[in-house]
């Protein structure tokens, strides 16, 4: 039976070429709209036909679609929100044809409950002056049809792990047509990926995207997701993002994050650096909470990872929460590593909260938006102030906001 469906699918991509080359009138422009569903993992898409070639996302229509299927309404409300917010070429319909990266909005065009995004920007704009950039390290396991890792012996294992890091041969690098097909993809369709690898356990993979400034390091990354799930789709392949796919002793998948601020890129940066990583470590679990689901799974103090309970730094220290590069630490300026997000992270929520803590909180300073008072970052617990709050302001609804956003928002990274 798996036989026939292969032969079935062959089939079918060879009618799929003759149609997919007939000619497109010049007015037409096929647009595949592509959002994050209720899970906060996945990606879902639909197409429509606009009749002229967007030059901007604000060009491109709304569209909506049944949030009750994908776990964003209710039966009440269903209709949900597509707002177009980035445009990339589309590496599988070719020509003028575009995918559209797009939040998500409830029926009265607020943002939805799994639209991570909306914050994500507010961070940004505040910090806007630091210039954060970004270099997102996406990690993902190949799997066969029946979800066992693409290459293992069916029902065993390969070879313990050592010969797949960076690994060359058949025996190695398992998978690797959809990793080329995936590069020149993303090349094409305008994303900034800047190379791959094979990883330390067979066939599983990593490719990075950036240094991109702001929320557009998160929309890219998901829109390389997008094109990675729909490569694979075509090789009969399935894709997973699950931070430790295989128990025992096997490495998990991250997306390790590299992060810097105009601060830190200067001379002598490595004091904003070390302000960093102390402001970290006072919000560490606050973080743990928005880097993925699952990831105690994954952050064991084995295999590259530091414990998910504790918090440490060094200097190219790969079971550090945070590392800096050696490089880095020669030169005493540059970026530092975070390397607690997992392979299923949102990574508006990680870009997001990383920028809330480094950028607009500080200790002891009374310029920034969140104050920690130096005796808190001393002792290590205590409270925190919030500046924002003007004199006129309505009490209820300043505590109301800070216990929603604080103790009630995270529990759904």
């Amino acid at each position: 039976m798996e036989l026939r469906r292969g032969s079935i699918a062959i089939m079918n991509k060879a009618l799929l070429t003759r149609y997919l080359a007939l000619p497109q009138p010049d007015t037409k422009v096929i647009a595949t709209y592509i959002w994050v569903d209720g899970t906060g993992e996945n990606l879902r898409a639909k197409t429509r036909t606009l009749d002229q070639e967007p030059q901007s996302p604000e060009e491109i229509p709304w569209w909506h679609f049944s949030g009750v299927s994908t776990g964003q309404a209710e039966d009440s409300n269903s209709d949900t929100y597509l707002k177009p917010i980035a445009i990339f070429k589309d590496p599988f319909m070719l020509g003028q044809n575009i995918l559209v990266m797009c939040e998500t909005c409830k029926y009265s065009k607020e943002p939805a409950a799994t639209n991570k995004r909306f914050k994500c920007v507010e961070a940004m704009k505040a910090a806007y002056d630091q210039h954060p950039w970004f270099g997102l390290e996406q990690e993902y396991t190949l799997l066969d049809r029946d979800g066992w890792p693409f290459g293992w012996p069916k029902g065993g294992f390969p070879h313990p792990q050592g010969p797949y890091y960076c690994g060359v041969g058949a025996s190695q690098a398992l998978g690797r047509h959809v990793v080329e097909a995936h590069y020149r993809a993303c090349l094409y369709a305008g994303i900034s990926i800047g190379g791959t690898n094979a990883e330390v356990m067979p066939a599983q993979w990593e490719y990075q995207v950036g240094p991109c400034e702001g929320v557009d390091a998160s929309d890219q990354l998901w829109m390389s997701r997008y094109l990675l799930l729909r490569i694979a789709e075509e090789f009969g392949i399935q894709v997973s993002f699950d931070p430790k796919p295989i128990p025992g002793d096997w490495n998990g998948a991250g997306c390790h994050t590299n992060f810097s601020t105009l601060a830190m890129r200067q001379p002598n940066g490595i004091e904003a650096i070390d302000k960093a990583i102390k402001a970290l470590e006072l919000r560490h679990e606050t973080h743990i909470r928005c880097y993925g689901r699952d990831n105690d799974r994954r952050l064991t103090g084995r295999h590259e990872t530091a414990n998910i309970n504790q918090f440490k730094a060094g200097i190219a220290n790969r079971g550090a929460s945070i590392r800096i590069p050696r490089q880095v630490g020669e030169e005493k300026c540059g970026y530092l590593e975070d390397r607690r997000p997992a392979s299923n992270c949102d990574p508006y929520a990680v870009t997001d909260i990383l920028v809330r803590t480094v950028c607009l909180t500080g200790i002891a300073n009374r310029g920034a938006s969140i104050r920690i008072p130096r005796q808190v970052g001393e002792e290590k617990c205590g409270y925190l102030e919030d500046r924002r709050p003007a004199s006129n302001c309505d009490p209820y609804v300043v505590t109301d906001i800070l216990v929603r956003t604080v103790c009630l928002s995270e529990k759904d990274p």
